[in-house]
């Protein structure tokens, strides 16, 4: 039998979910009522078909277990951690670059002072995390050494790390052990921990939570004409098999995160691709962060439209990610990408309850 893959689809949001739930006509994902799915598609590597829940039971026996276990995986509850609460949907993690060249706001707060500030400010808008970095990994760019890397975030991390929940963004497990010290919540490695050996002994001694990131090359030339066989199924395996080496080290703990990378060694259809069936790694078992924060596929798909900073191409993204069931979104605008949502929210409530008066008058 061909491998199959689940991805969950056909979702309800708000009110109409938490209805349909009740009714048992649609299955609530990661346990949260108000958003669920009444389909999954089964994908396999030459072939794509969905098929509604309830019909399952008439697979043959080999894939309708599989499929039984991947939905056990997309329905369960997720475990707290690190200030993000996965009972609601999106956690923000606000981006916060302590460089001097990253893609939108390099050098804009290298200071401290500015830098202190921006992260208080995006914590008290109500991003969960801030995610601080001290080296960019945007195409193109070039490596820092871990000293200067380290010299540029060190303040900063001891400024705000005691008062405000911060992950680390950095592929050096020798900056990750002095951030740990200082008492930051996740590291977000965008090398998908391949960059430094010592990084899974890391991770192992501390038992800290972390990002396995897909990105493809490194950011010198990870977009030199970037290729997969299925950009979608391929990064899924990528996921499995760095969980089962993970496993086999002695990581146990289910505190990780799977960000699919937007931008790392993809082109504009695999981003896409990417994008729009982002529900396939629901089934992996773990939350979702998705970069998606004035990336390249927002110029490329609005043309003369594209504006320097994307927020409406990063606040549309964003609205539909979260209507796929992402946990954690990665942004630089926290507070107009929540209030983006938080409108967004109100008006599909407002909608469904509506639509049920006019049904019954």
């Amino acid at each position: 039998m061909p491998r199959y893959y689940t991805r969950a689809c056909n979702f309800y949001y708000g009110s109409k979910s938490k209805n349909l739930v009740k009714r048992k006509k649609s299955l609530p994902l990661n346990g949260i009522n108000e958003i669920s799915f009444d389909q999954v598609e089964l994908i396999s590597r030459k072939s794509k078909k969905k098929i509604s829940v309830n019909r399952i039971n008439n697979l043959p026996k080999l894939l309708r277990n599989q499929i039984i276990r991947d939905i056990k995986k997309i329905t369960s509850k997720k475990k707290n951690f690190a200030n993000l609460n996965f009972l609601r949907s999106p956690n923000i993690m606000g981006i916060l670059n302590i460089t001097p060249d990253s893609f939108s706001d390099g050098g804009k707060f290298y200071e401290k002072n500015k830098g202190t500030k921006h992260a208080t400010q995006m914590f008290m808008s109500g991003a969960n995390i801030i995610d601080v970095g001290g080296e960019s990994t945007r195409p193109g760019s070039k490596g820092i050494s871990s000293e200067l890397e380290w010299n540029r975030i060190n303040r900063i991390l001891k400024s705000i790390s005691k008062k405000i929940p911060v992950s680390l963004d950095t592929r050096k497990s020798e900056v990750m052990e002095k951030g740990i010290k200082l008492g930051i919540r996740i590291i977000n490695d965008v090398s998908g921990l391949n960059y430094n050996p010592e990084t899974k002994n890391i991770l192992k001694k501390y038992k800290i939570p972390f990002v396995i990131h897909h990105s493809k090359g490194t950011p010198e030339n990870m977009q030199n004409n970037p290729t997969y066989k299925n950009v979608l199924l391929d990064i899924y395996d990528f996921f499995e098999r760095k969980i089962e080496l993970l496993r086999s080290i002695g990581i146990n703990h289910d505190k990780i995160i799977i960000d699919p990378g937007i931008g790392f060694g993809k082109n504009l259809k695999h981003n896409m691709n990417l994008i729009s069936n982002i529900s396939i790694f629901h089934s992996l078992g773990f939350p979702i962060l998705v970069g998606n924060s004035k990336k390249k596929f927002i110029k490329e798909l609005s043309g003369i439209n594209d504006t320097k900073n994307r927020l409406g191409g990063t606040i549309a993204s964003s609205l539909y990610l979260m209507m796929q069931g992402v946990q954690i979104l990665r942004v630089h605008d926290v507070d107009e990408v929540i209030q983006g949502v938080k409108i967004f929210k109100e008006l599909i409530k407002n909608w469904w309850q509506k639509n049920i008066l006019e049904q019954t008058e």
